[in-house]
């Protein structure tokens, strides 16, 4: 868990420049990436060289939609189909939906303020940490759902 620590690093790197420029230079995803491959290479996290590049794939695949229509930058898709190196595709899934939450609550926010656009790293970074930090909330929000219907 204490690997994490660099993608979770990382993502506060896009997001010092995100929100300064409203740009996240290459650089920071392509590290992401290489230092996940890297970790996956040395076997040092439960991710597989399979996982890794399904969690890529799955990364860029699910947030190109939004990129084509304008909802994210094209950093933000480079940074989350990175994370999909470190995570795997099925953490993944569940990191998507926390930084979709985190994003929504950053657009009501923004919206209140008067804001037409916002950053989106911060999401991204708030989403990977929530997934990281408490992997099994997702499960437990569904099921409280479930019994709650």
């Amino acid at each position: 868990m204490w690997l994490m620590l660099i993608p979770i690093g990382l993502c506060l790197e896009a997001c010092y420049h995100d929100c300064l420029r409203r740009e996240i230079p290459d650089q920071v995803p392509i590290r992401v990436l290489v230092s996940g491959l890297l970790v996956t290479g040395l076997s040092w996290s439960a991710v597989n060289w399979i996982d890794a590049t399904l969690g890529v794939l799955l990364g860029f695949v699910v947030v190109l939609p939004f990129a084509w229509n304008d909802g994210v930058g094209g950093g933000d898709l480079k940074l989350v189909s990175a994370l999909g190196a470190w995570l795997g595709p099925i953490p993944l899934l569940g990191a998507l939906f926390w930084i979709a939450m985190s994003g929504l609550l950053m657009a009501i926010v923004s919206a209140i303020r008067g804001q037409t656009d916002f950053a989106y790293a911060p999401a991204i970074t708030a989403g990977l940490t929530i997934a990281v930090l408490f992997p099994q909330s997702l499960t437990s929000l569904i099921e409280g759902i479930r019994t709650w219907i």
